[in-house]
């Protein structure tokens, strides 16, 4: 069993940092639970003043004074309950505000590297951990501090009487213990099985057309109904655990419950205590065991949010927030690569080894090369999306994962192998989302791109909304606004993976006409594809295979070893030897 403990030491990372800069409000509601739980004091006092007083004397002047005296006790005890939940309300917006953008820059770093837990996953973590703090489940660890006050009181009334609420206490504790242990297995099952049949359902919804084409509905279904039954046996199972050790939980409160007042009435007739302290000793008991109460009802957001914060915990391993850093003049397009090796984290090849070339501001390459030969791969490492094993990356001599991103967007285009474009209208896609670019940047952006005639025949032009995925336009429409995106602000050095993939041969001239306006304007440009009509421009071809540069040099002079090395062989005769 673990809680999170805002108190203790922990890694130096955005999220401590703002729960450490937290301290101070929550000491602060740590003083006012220490205050509302003395106020309760009023509730036991109050009835043993009743019977031992205030009955037997028919004073009437002492029952309005006490009566009004703990009346005004419980409005401030709820009136400085509300001050606490307002702190920890306050207290959890205001670390969300310090630490969701962080989260944001971090799970793409993480997904950059390919760490699974760099999804948007972690925002939901980031809520779930908030709402734990702000919620009434983290009330429960403030009230179990101030337990021992309740159980002393019971103590002084009668040793007996805060034995058997200690033990009654302990024993609660240890039950909601055993069930968190006997649960989380199967939960966690349960929860993994959940979540690969809602990423099996997504991955079949995208692909719709195939799988409705090749009646592949029912065996998918079939698969799905796998992952399903898996989740429902195993949260069936944690829930017959939960419900037992609950039953069992709900059967000790009642048995405490009921031997205190057992307990209580056998000391008044032996002549220890009296009467009044009966009441008294249900009332205490009870305080004594509510946090516990709370706990066992709390339990399982606090496990949520406790499980939460060690993800984003993970999330932050390696993770360097962005620090202002020194603009640097617009790149003019030089570009070097040196030594540049490349494995993916706990790989134990390298998937690219030993790539030098240059590429003076201008000039075009082509990439080529077969499947898993690494060209995407080189694609990422010369934009700064992946951080080279080896080598480095040089734009105008700086190097490009250590550009700041911001400064390094302004200079550079790139269009992935696989376009997505983001819910918003076209404008906003081809603008980058960026507030200072002006229409007549995304205009030009798009006729560059050969797009512009396309999206004014869109029903409300560059204001077209897009869905979430982009999926109101074709695949081929959505690499040619992807490749407006990619030109938009006259960058100086542009990646183009596969830009011709989903294109037919209208796009495709396109895309060479804009090749060749952008090589004319002076911008160095990098196209990788398998389709070598594409290098038409191109003054430098390079040729990868298995990670390794196999050919590079003069376009003419490669793509004419390369052709020669790809042409079959002719078949040997016996009449020839």
């Amino acid at each position: 069993m673990k809680i999170f403990n805002p108190f203790a030491e922990q890694v130096d990372n955005p999220l401590t940092r703002a729960v450490k800069e937290g301290r101070k409000p929550l000491i602060y509601a740590g003083i006012f639970s220490l205050t509302s739980n003395l106020l309760y004091l009023g509730m036991p006092l109050y009835t043993t003043h009743i019977y031992t007083g205030v009955l037997t004397s028919g004073n009437l002047a002492t029952l309005y004074v006490i009566t009004f005296g703990v009346l005004a006790s419980f409005v401030m005890s709820g009136l400085i309950d509300h001050y606490r939940t307002q702190v920890l309300i306050n207290f959890g917006v205001l670390m969300d505000q310090r630490v969701s953008g962080h989260v944001f820059t971090a799970l793409f770093d993480s997904s950059a590297k390919g760490n699974a837990q760099g999804r948007s996953q972690a925002l939901r973590d980031l809520d779930t951990f908030r709402q734990m703090l702000t919620g009434p489940a983290f009330g429960v660890i403030f009230d179990l501090p101030w337990m021992p006050i309740f159980m002393i009181v019971l103590f002084m009334i009668d040793p007996l009487v805060g034995f058997v609420t200690l033990v009654g206490a302990v024993l609660l504790m240890g039950v909601t213990i055993l069930q968190d242990y006997a649960t989380r297995p199967a939960m966690r099952e349960a929860n993994e099985s959940a979540l690969r049949s809602y990423a099996f359902t997504d991955a079949a919804l995208r692909n719709v057309e195939a799988v409705r084409s090749m009646g592949m509905v029912e065996p998918l279904g079939s698969r799905w109904a796998r992952f399903r039954q898996t989740t429902m046996d195993r949260s069936s199972d944690a829930s017959e655990r939960a419900s037992l050790l609950s039953n069992a939980s709900k059967f000790l409160r009642q048995g405490i419950q009921v031997l205190i007042i057992g307990i209580g009435a056998w000391l008044v007739i032996k002549g220890k205590i009296h009467s009044g302290l009966l009441f008294a000793n249900m009332i205490l008991a009870a305080r004594a065991l509510q946090p516990i109460d709370r706990l066992v009802g709390s339990w399982d957001p606090l496990m949520n949010g406790t499980r939460a914060y060690d993800r984003l915990m993970r999330l932050f391993e390696g993770y360097q927030p962005i620090r202002p850093a020194t603009n640097l003049p617009r790149a003019t397009g030089l570009l070097t690569v040196e030594n540049l090796s490349f494995a993916p984290p706990g790989a134990n090849r390298f998937v690219l080894q030993g790539l030098n070339f240059r590429l003076e501001p201008g000039e075009t390459l082509g990439i080529i090369g077969p499947s898993g030969a690494g060209k995407s791969t080189l694609s990422r490492l010369l934009m700064g999306i992946y951080a080279p094993t080896q080598g480095t990356v040089r734009l105008d001599g700086a190097d490009v994962f250590a550009w700041d991103r911001v400064d390094f967007g302004r200079n550079v285009g790139y269009l992935p192998q696989d376009t997505e474009l983001f819910a918003g209208t076209l404008r906003d896609n081809i603008a980058r989302f960026r507030d200072d670019v002006d229409d007549t940047q995304v205009v030009t952006a798009a006729q560059v791109a050969g797009v512009h005639a396309l999206i004014l025949r869109l029903p409300a032009g560059y204001d077209t909304d897009l869905n979430e995925t982009g999926l109101a336009l074709s695949a081929g429409q959505r690499q040619r606004v992807g490749l407006a995106r990619a030109l938009m602000g006259d960058p100086r050095l542009i990646v183009l993976d596969e830009p011709n993939a989903a294109l037919d041969a209208e796009g495709e001239e396109a895309l060479m006409t804009a090749l060749e306006a952008l090589k004319a304007d002076g911008a160095t440009i990098i196209v990788v594809s398998h389709k070598p009509t594409i290098f038409r421009s191109a003054d430098k071809i390079l040729v990868l295979k298995e990670g390794r540069m196999e050919m590079f040099g003069p376009r003419d002079a490669v793509m004419a070893k390369f052709s020669g090395a790809q042409a079959p062989r002719p078949v040997q005769t016996g009449a020839a030897q």
